[in-house]
């Protein structure tokens, strides 16, 4: 969907919002250091307050909201941490909540005239996997992410394992395949971790405000609406293709498979829940899908789910007198 036009929304409350929403970004951003067991779930919660102010107010608040969680973080800890921030949560909730909010009218795509085309679910979580596959490339290039990494890595695990057990004797050609998996398997669930979080911020968000008068966009229905687009196959094959060629395009390729498989993943959830709709079994199918799918190959399963159902959704809803007007 091309060519959209954001929503326009009233902006005399934008900079009060957005700076509130940018002190609770960095105070859960704050938290997450100093609670490590649930830090990247904290670190992830930090784009909720931006993608509100975004879905509820527009691009302003969330501007706002971004600098000034930027310029807390970088006064309160370091440029670097506000760096951080700003790319891995900050940036990818204002972009999210930005598309969230693009429309255009129906009869522009062939549909009535009357009624507003949002742009599509497949297209926003596509956006998110490619932005989360960039952010983790770009840490990988400022930590220096490599084999001596990992083996570092591998063996402060191996040495607590024998502190712990002083019989404990790991075979050297075992630690090596461990070393050698472990620099593939990192990038692949991390960046995979991260793109189920944001969306989960992004749902989160978009239930919250839909409860209020504040939301731009329409309440959607997930199980039908969420799929990756087809162009988004090609894009996981390649990182699929890339972990064996070795190197740094295998790191690559490993960072590209993870985020883009977790987006079929989600996908393959919604079709599922879309697919079990009105049956009497329906729950007991979904609870044993979610339980099982802790385990690869039932994962595995939903993630072929979500491959085989690829498609765009367009939401149309009624156009309020409102937003026959854009605002840049």
């Amino acid at each position: 969907m091309q060519d959209s036009e954001t929503v326009k929304t009233p902006n005399q409350t934008a900079l009060p919002i957005g700076i509130l929403a940018g002190v609770i970004a960095t105070l859960l951003a704050l938290g997450a250091i100093s609670q490590l067991s649930f830090a990247f779930i904290i670190y992830a919660a930090s784009a909720l307050p931006i993608l509100v102010a975004g879905l509820g107010w527009g691009n302003r608040a969330a501007i706002i909201a971004v600098i000034t969680a930027a310029l807390l973080g970088a006064i309160l800890v370091s440029p670097p941490f506000a760096a951080m921030m700003a790319i891995f949560t900050l940036l990818p909730a204002g972009w999210l909540s930005h598309l969230a909010n693009l429309a255009r009218p129906a009869s522009e795509i062939g549909g009535p005239d009357d009624l507003l085309a949002w742009y599509p679910l497949s297209d926003i979580l596509l956006h998110l996997c490619c932005i989360v596959t960039i952010a983790m490339i770009a840490l990988g290039v400022v930590i220096g992410y490599g084999p001596e990494l990992t083996g570092q890595l591998v063996d402060a695990m191996t040495s607590a394992l024998q502190a712990q057990e002083p019989a404990f004797a790991p075979d050297p050609a075992n630690v090596a395949q461990t070393k050698a998996t472990f620099i593939l398997m990192l990038p692949m669930i991390q960046g995979g971790l991260w793109v189920l979080f944001l969306f989960a911020a992004f749902y989160i968000a978009m239930r919250f405000v839909s409860r209020s008068t504040r939301a731009l966009r329409p309440r959607e229905d997930m199980p039908s609406g969420l799929r990756m687009s087809r162009n988004s196959i090609f894009v996981f094959l390649a990182g699929i293709l890339l972990t064996f060629f070795g190197g740094v395009p295998a790191m690559v390729g490993a960072t590209i498979s993870g985020a883009f498989g977790a987006g079929f993943l989600m996908a393959g959830f919604a079709s599922l829940h879309f697919r079990t709709k009105d049956k009497d079994w329906r729950l007991p199918v979904l609870v044993l899908a979610y339980l099982s799918s802790l385990m690869l190959m039932p994962a595995f399963v939903i993630l072929v789910l979500g491959l085989s159902d690829t498609r765009q959704t367009i939401a149309l809803t009624p156009a309020k007198p409102d937003e026959s007007n854009v605002n840049n």
